[in-house]
């Protein structure tokens, strides 16, 4: 075995290098939207990475509601169950804009504002579609399908 193999660092893990990734990619996306939008504010570099690895938690719990709840709304059977359901998923994709603007508010207070309901989505679906985008672009022509 040569010096080399033996100082070889193992690779990441997937999901870890994935979520790296996705901050760096949030920090763009978040730093883009204060550059042109004058609601959405972050004093510094520092709080902007700050606040990408918040998103970055906040919309991972939102996935994961929304994951269980689409699965309940096709576990539904009957049509008030049904309609339970989606106004479950209508209620947490709603709902969601209004805890990443909370949760920013309570740990950054006046140091980072993502402006209100409308940016605050906007800069939610940029985030999911540059995110989704990355991801495409770092697979390789193998992977994709």
């Amino acid at each position: 075995m040569s010096d080399r193999d033996e100082n070889a660092m193992a690779p990441p893990e997937p999901a870890v290098a994935a979520a790296m990734i996705d901050v760096f990619v949030y920090v763009v996306v978040l730093n883009l939207f204060a550059e042109y939008l004058p609601r959405v504010i972050s004093e510094t570099f520092t709080l902007s990475l700050l606040t990408a690895i918040l998103l970055k938690a906040v919309l991972e719990v939102v996935v994961v509601a929304k994951s269980r709840v689409i699965a309940r709304f096709r576990r539904a059977s009957t049509f008030p169950s049904k309609v339970m359901a989606a106004i479950l998923v209508w209620a947490v994709v709603f709902g969601s804009k209004f805890l990443v603007l909370e949760a920013v508010d309570v740990v950054f207070g006046d140091r980072v504002s993502l402006g209100g309901f409308l940016s605050v989505t906007l800069l939610i679906i940029s985030l999911m579609l540059s995110r989704a985008a990355v991801r495409r672009l770092l697979q390789g022509p193998h992977q994709r399908m």
